[in-house]
């Protein structure tokens, strides 16, 4: 008895770590997302107080124009909090990630209007995006590194399905509030100081995420490596473009798709439904709700699924559906609720069998040396290059009446990522601790 008890201890001690690890990469991309979203959702009402504007069109254009510029930023912060996370460890980009989300939600929050302080209120709010979209960049790799390392080797795919369940959740907060706003305020309450609400919480909610993101333990991969690497004289970036050109290919193969699924079915199909199907913008934007709601609770299943299956079945399975059926799908969409519903949950739970397991499936494809910043960097470039111009494009052809032409690109795309998923190797068993450099 008395040799069982330290035994039994020990295992919920380690329960109670892999618990406070997702809780930490969940909670703290909730966060992120919730920051970074609601930008998107009250530039209605803050463009006009922040942006040199003849007309309230053209100021929202121009806070849409410093919105894609988060975008831009991506691949820089993947590239800087990368580096950050393969020398100095996972928690720590973390931790500044969350920082920096905080600080230029808050900046926002205070900013003076343009009426107030004329040109420096446009510059500040810029220079605040861009702090914004180096944050999203560089916490996606940390996160899916810190998530990866710190779950069983068995559930690793559970582990990271927790990422975009965050995301899920941040998304649906900042909706969700953004609704409640506007039904308990006015319009120009709203235009005065409604739209700064959100930014506030979104600033305290970054304060929250840095103490317990400070609460958490280094992985003991990294640790592994750190002092070897840091004899080693070559750096994180050398390291991977040395040594990991195949699996940088790999993951870019693997996250075109990714990258329009989201915009595909959240931005897109409900706009699509609204303009050519006649749809109320309440009903179009209800069933992408609750499409997300459906998206968000699926994820720790699928998570759990790939560990049991594999991760190439869920990939190729979601790929196949997208590439055969994506196409006659999105043009059946009508203008009644359940006609829009059935089209995001075809989109977005298919869409699940990839998000739920890509933290997994990106860790396992480097070594610990590189983790994150060879996640970050080309994973990020694929989302600033496609997803980000997702919106424009769509829109664009909008205005010519061609939008059967960005389902035929989305459906490329699919074929693409549907033949790296058939040649990559299976990840679900392969071990993440230290292997050799250069290996």
């Amino acid at each position: 008895m008395s040799h069982i008890l330290p035994t039994f201890a020990s295992q919920a001690a380690t329960t109670r770590a892999n618990v406070r690890s997702r809780v930490a990469g969940c909670i703290g991309h909730a966060i992120e997302w919730f920051d970074f979203s609601i930008y998107a959702n009250l530039a209605i009402f803050f463009g006009p107080q922040l942006f040199p504007s003849i007309d309230q069109r053209s100021a929202l254009l121009a806070a849409f124009g410093v919105y894609a510029l988060g975008f831009v930023m991506r691949p820089v912060g993947g590239w800087v909090l990368g580096e950050v996370a393969d020398r100095y460890g996972r928690r720590t980009a973390l931790t500044v990630s969350v920082t920096l989300m905080a600080a230029g939600s808050l900046m926002i929050a205070v900013l003076p209007t343009y009426a107030s302080i004329g040109l420096a209120a446009p510059v500040i709010a810029t220079l605040a995006r861009l702090l914004q979209g180096m944050s999203v960049g560089g916490e996606f790799a940390a996160a899916c590194s810190f998530l990866a390392e710190t779950a069983p080797p068995n559930r690793r795919g559970f582990h990271g399905s927790f990422l975009f369940f965050g995301t899920g959740i941040g998304l649906i907060c900042a909706s969700g509030l953004t609704w409640a706003l506007t039904q308990f305020l006015t319009h120009d309450q709203m235009l005065s100081f409604g739209w700064r609400i959100p930014f506030f919480v979104g600033a305290l909610g970054g304060l929250f995420g840095y103490w317990l993101r400070t609460r958490v333990s280094e992985t003991q991969a990294f640790e592994h490596v750190a002092e070897e690497q840091s004899r080693s004289g070559n750096g994180p970036l050398r390291t991977l473009m040395l040594h990991h050109r195949r699996q940088m290919l790999t993951l870019i193969g693997t996250s075109i798709l990714g990258a329009f699924g989201f915009y595909l079915f959240i931005v897109y199909v409900p706009v699509y439904a609204i303009h050519r199907s006649g749809a109320s913008p309440e009903t179009a934007y209800s069933a992408s709700t609750w499409s997300l709601i459906a998206f968000t609770v699926v994820q720790p299943l699928f998570g759990a699924l790939s560990d049991r299956l594999g991760r190439r079945p869920q990939l190729v399975v979601m790929a196949a559906a997208y590439t055969l059926f994506l196409y006659p799908v999105v043009l059946s969409v009508g203008n009644t609720f359940w006609s829009i519903l059935r089209v995001e949950l075809f989109g977005m739970v298919l869409y699940a069998l990839y998000t739920s397991i890509a933290p997994a499936v990106m860790a396992e494809l480097f070594d610990t040396e590189v983790r994150a910043l060879g996640i970050g960097l080309p994973f990020n470039l694929v989302v600033a290059l496609l997803g980000g111009t997702t919106p424009y494009l769509m829109t664009w052809l909008q205005g010519r009446h061609q939008e059967q032409l960005f389902l035929i690109y989305v459906c490329i795309g699919s074929a693409v990522s549907l033949i790296t998923y058939l040649v990559m190797s299976e990840t679900v068993a392969k071990p993440i601790e230290k292997k050799s450099m250069g290996s």
